[in-house]
């Protein structure tokens, strides 16, 4: 998908891309809340080989970019005909919470449903990230369970999360 909305691009993302995907895959920081505090440590020979084995009908990840600036990445994983999982992460951390996220979202989820012709979308978030959870609420996703001491991250501490799902009309736009 290419997607544009004002000065929004989230665009496929490509094996030049590897090295920025690296540079913010490996970094702590940013991966934090996925369970990875010392990043994935992955290699952009790895990162390269993924995106070329990526199809548009089975997995896709995407750069988003802000005003021509790469700011983050997200993607889709189809889990049968009708439905895919989806993620996001803004990674350059001045352009989170500036209310991008739910712009953004609201973009790429119209391009699964209307381009991609999905029923449903899936995800899950760490129970701990409010942020994420309250604009996925705000856009629709309706939260099916909370999934306790469900996982452990690298450090050894157990994580909890919070699946969620949205169909086509419950969806709450914001462009």
């Amino acid at each position: 998908m290419h997607l544009f909305h004002g000065d929004i691009t989230i665009r496929n993302a490509v094996p030049s891309d590897a090295a920025l995907l690296c540079s913010w895959w490996n970094d702590g920081e940013v991966m934090a809340h996925a369970g990875f505090p010392n990043g994935l440590g992955i290699t952009e020979e790895k990162v390269i080989r993924q995106i070329e084995a990526e199809t548009d009908d089975t997995t896709r990840r995407h750069i988003i970019l802000y005003k021509d600036v790469p700011i983050g990445e997200m993607n889709y994983r189809q889990k049968d005909e009708a439905t895919c999982e989806m993620g996001i992460k803004i990674c350059v951390k001045d352009m989170q919470e500036k209310g991008l996220g739910r712009v953004i979202l609201s973009m790429f989820i119209t391009g699964l449903f209307k381009e991609r012709g999905y029923k449903k979308i899936v995800l899950d978030t760490n129970l701990t990230n409010k942020r994420a959870q309250h604009v996925y609420e705000k856009l629709g996703f309706s939260k099916l369970r909370v999934n306790y001491d469900s996982w452990t991250d690298q450090l050894g501490r157990k994580q909890s999360s919070v699946d969620y799902e949205l169909t086509e009309g419950e969806l709450i736009p914001y462009i």
